[in-house]
């Protein structure tokens, strides 16, 4: 399946290969360089102490929600390009649930688990082994997962066509959405540590 973005210019087997190289790269970079590879910066989250995950991951979702409705505005890299997968509701819930469950025992999700690899750590080299496990078990017992898998099919889901309404609407929504959490998530996080810091003052 080819990038949205190769289909709207054309673009050589060779300079796409480099682009996804040079964007793998910027993003590993930038999720080190946010403490993505740190397994207490993630499930500080949890504990209300430091939003920066959601800090980053919020503000990427809305910069790349903006940026492809707004290419798509402008006739540049139209949705219909862009190669969803189907939804199938049960199993992505599941799934989930299961990612965060992971996140909260071991610190990690796929893509943070392989930056602390490459850091250098080896609690992010057992976690990508367990992915590597995990992922063979699924695979060796899909026969028999088959009808969950493919349960609550949905087809490509887009939220505004979901919703029934137009995506002009949706997305200053959940970009207004995505400010408000940020703003209640930082005022959560002074409330906890402000409690923590009065812990250590009385010990």
């Amino acid at each position: 399946m080819e990038a949205p973005l190769v289909l709207s210019t054309n673009m050589g087997h060779g300079a796409q290969m480099v682009i996804a190289l040079l964007v793998g790269l910027g993003f590993g970079f930038v999720l080190e360089r946010a403490g993505f590879g740190r397994a207490d910066n993630i499930t500080a989250l949890f504990y209300g102490r430091d939003f920066r995950v959601m800090r980053v991951m919020f503000t990427a979702v809305v910069t790349g929600m903006v940026g492809v409705y707004g290419l798509d505005l402008v006739g540049v890299m139209p949705i219909g390009n862009i190669g969803l997968l189907p939804t199938y509701l049960g199993p992505a819930a599941l799934g989930g649930a299961l990612v965060g469950a992971g996140m909260v025992v071991g610190g990690y999700c796929p893509g943070t688990s392989l930056v602390a690899t490459v850091s250098g750590k080896l609690d992010g080299l057992f976690y990508v082994a367990g992915l590597f496990l995990g992922t063979l078990a699924v695979t060796v017992s899909y026969d028999w997962l088959a009808g969950f898998v493919d349960s609550g099919a949905m087809g490509r889901v887009l939220l505004h066509e979901y919703l029934g309404v137009p995506s002009a609407v949706i997305v200053p929504l959940v970009a207004g959405f995505a400010v408000f959490s940020l703003w209640g998530a930082g005022r959560i996080e002074g409330l906890v540590r402000a409690r923590l810091a009065g812990k250590e003052v009385s010990r």
